[in-house]
Formats: structure tokens, sequence, C-alpha cells
């Protein structure tokens, strides 16, 4: 079974974000990137997957010169290969061209079984590059799913929608299946040797520009950058006694808060 995972190179969530002076960008200077804490479990199933089916996982990112870093982490943690669009100096986070990219190189792969992507980028947060990237394909698509089996060539997906209500699929390959946390048990991490080992893999890199995406598919474009508004600090409800301090904070609920 050949299996491709979809990542996505990502700021990590610790980082302190800082509007660039553009204020339509971050700075990205001292950035630590990471792999997307989403695509994480992606990957996890896709190398779990690999090992019950006796298949392969070839990890794909779209991004500028950096990612291989990225990739290098994913190869540690199980992948047999990897896949670097390779954008230069570039951000490109316009998401029918990353999917379009994405599309556009699968193709290249020959037979490919199963497209593993995750539910969405922790920096975006928008979810739109995995539908995209199937109907590009032509292949069924199913999302947010949150168990995930194979069974005579075929996977054995259950998702959960509104109410608790727990739906079953049978997909047929080739697939694009959407994954979310979770789905195969918390991410693996590497063993030294693991990664020692990965450092010395290749990674094949591909130029954006051949792959022939029409810059003019970019439909969205960022106006402005903000940060959120600061919270205001907290009060200390002041009473000589626990019910005196009770008293005022159901006052202050009603005549202030209003959500009495």
């Amino acid at each position: 079974m050949k299996i491709v995972a979809c990542v996505r190179q990502t700021p990590d969530t610790e980082t302190i974000v800082k509007i660039a002076d553009n204020k339509t960008s971050i700075k990205t200077d001292d950035i630590k990137y990471i792999i997307g804490p989403y695509d994480e479990y992606s990957l996890e199933a896709a190398v779990q997957i690999k090992d019950e089916a006796k298949g392969e996982v070839t990890v794909l990112s779209m991004g500028p010169n950096r990612v291989p870093e990225t990739l290098r982490a994913c190869l540690a943690r199980g992948a047999d290969s990897a896949v670097h669009i390779s954008t230069g100096d570039e951000e490109i986070d316009d998401a029918l061209i990353v999917a379009s990219a994405l599309a556009a190189q699968v193709k290249k792969m020959g037979q490919v079984d199963v497209v593993f992507t995750s539910t969405k980028g922790s920096d975006s947060d928008r979810g739109a590059v995995s539908p995209m990237l199937a109907e590009l394909l032509g292949l069924p698509y199913l999302g947010l799913v949150s168990e995930i089996q194979v069974a005579d060539g075929k996977f054995e997906c259950k998702r959960q929608v509104e109410g608790g209500i727990v739906e079953s699929f049978t997909v047929s390959t080739p697939a694009v299946l959407c994954l979310e946390q979770g789905v195969r048990g918390q991410a693996r991490y590497p063993s030294l040797m693991q990664i020692m080992k990965a450092k010395k893999k290749k990674i094949d890199t591909v130029d954006f520009a051949s792959l022939g995406v029409d810059a003019a598919l970019n439909k969205v474009e960022i106006e402005t950058l903000e940060y959120p508004p600061e919270r205001p600090p907290g009060r200390i409800i002041d009473g000589d006694s626990l019910d005196a301090k009770l008293d005022e904070l159901v006052r202050l609920l009603k005549e202030e808060a209003k959500v009495l």
C-alpha cells in the first residue's frame, strides 16, 4: 500500500508570534518551526497502517527552504521517503494554490492508494486544503475521521458528527482521508538512532514553478493582521466574610456582567 501523508510546517505553538511591519505577515527571524500538531496524528496513522499493510509512506510538504528540517523529523518518525515542493524564499499560503501544487505532485507519483491529511493547520486554522486536494485529484474524500482500520485493501472509518452520532464508512482506494487528532493514539517520539538515520536520508526537492500551478489562482489576500485586544485585569472582591463576598459577586454578575 502506497501512502502519501501531507504535512505542514508551522510555528511552534509556544512561539510568541510578532506581526511584521507590513501588517500582513509575521516575523520569522526567531521562530522555531515544527511538524504541524494536527499533522503529527495523520503521520502516526500513516506509519502504523504502513506496518500493518506492509506498505510505504511518503511525506509531502510545500513551503520555503526551511521545510526539509520538518521533513527529516517525519522521516525519523517512520516515514520512508519525503518530497519537498520548494517555494524558495517565498511563503505561499493560499489554500487553492497549495492544494493545486500538492495534487500536481501526487499525480506525478504514480499509483497512490491513499492520501492522508489533517483537519487543519495550527497556524491558519482554515481546513480548506484537504477537500480541495481531493477534488483536484478526482478522488473520494472523507473528513473528520476519528477511527481508521484496514480490511481487505479498504479502509473502515468512523467519524463523530453533531449529537454524538457516530457514522461508519467503508472507503475504497484510492482516496483522500482527513484524519482527526488522536485517530491512532498519541504521535510517537523518535529515538536518537532514528533521528541520526533520518539525517542521512535523501529528500526529493521539486521546484514549485515546475508544477505549472497558475499563481492567478490566488483569490484570497490578507489585508491586515492585528493582535487580539488586551484582556482587562481581574478583580479581587473584598468583604468582611465569605457571605459578603458572595453577595458582591452576585451583584457584579447581575449589574455589570449581566449574566444573571
